[in-house]
């Protein structure tokens, strides 16, 4: 599980729920149509946009932001860089059946003992990534939608209520409830946008482009075991995907 994501997340709608429990009745801050308004609207407003299939799939991704492992592209290097000795000394053969830790690189792996073509190979996992990266993006791009609606019909919730206001000023008694509706759904846009959406819509985007990282540098890795490259010369390739602090800090081990 990753910590980030979940303390983040308990910790901007404790603070949030922990000031309104300081300043009060917590009860004076839920408010039913302003709920239906504001989870309501935003929910069909962004299925609008989509499909329903990439609606319903954007909540099995967004586990993605809580339970994905950051993939280490230097542990990466080191069992292609392993790979790459075993199959100079041994064959490609020898790397079947093998342990291998990312699927990805296992699937890469596997075309090779087949035997299939280098630019077959190239071919086939460079596909897998640009779907990935797709379906990566429609995920993330719902919750990127709710950030956007939210707090729009946070203010379409205040409109109304403002609407309702205004329109019985000759009964004081109506005049509460309609302020409340107001001003409780421009909060609840916000809160919604600002303390959930949009936060899990940027750690998804970051997922995507690690595993894009990741998926590209075994990708290279699988041409340069195919090809027979020196394992050194393959590291050192492949040390152009850290940053330049990582890559001095491999040279000085």
């Amino acid at each position: 599980m990753d910590l980030a994501t979940l303390l983040g997340l308990i910790g901007a709608i404790g603070v949030i729920v922990g000031a309104i429990a300081l300043s009060g009745d917590v009860m004076l801050f839920i408010n039913l149509p302003s709920l239906v308004i504001v989870i309501g609207g935003t929910a069909f407003a962004v299925m609008f946009r989509g499909t329903l299939g990439q609606f319903i799939g954007s909540f099995k991704v967004a586990m993605g932001a809580f339970f994905s492992k950051a993939i280490s592209p230097q542990a990466l290097i080191e069992e292609a860089v392993e790979l790459a000795t075993v199959a100079r000394k041994e064959g490609l053969l020898a790397l079947e059946g093998r342990e291998i830790s990312h699927p990805f690189l296992q699937a890469g792996i596997g075309l090779c003992v087949d035997g299939h073509e280098p630019d077959v190979v190239r071919k086939v996992l460079s596909k897998d990534i640009n779907l990935t990266i797709k379906r990566q993006e429609a995920g993330y791009g719902v919750f990127k939608a709710v950030g956007e609606v939210a707090p729009a019909m946070g203010m379409i919730g205040t409109l109304i209520g403002l609407v309702q206001m205004l329109a019985n000023m000759d009964d004081p008694k109506s005049i509460g409830p309609a302020m409340a509706v107001a001003l409780l759904t421009t909060l609840y846009g916000a809160v919604i946008a600002n303390a959930f959406a949009i936060p899990i819509a940027e750690k998804l985007k970051m997922r995507s482009t690690e595993e894009k990282l990741a998926k590209s540098l075994i990708l290279e890795s699988i041409s340069g075991i195919q090809e027979g490259l020196n394992p050194r010369v393959l590291e050192q390739l492949l040390m152009t995907y850290l940053p330049e602090n990582q890559r001095q800090g491999r040279d000085a081990g």
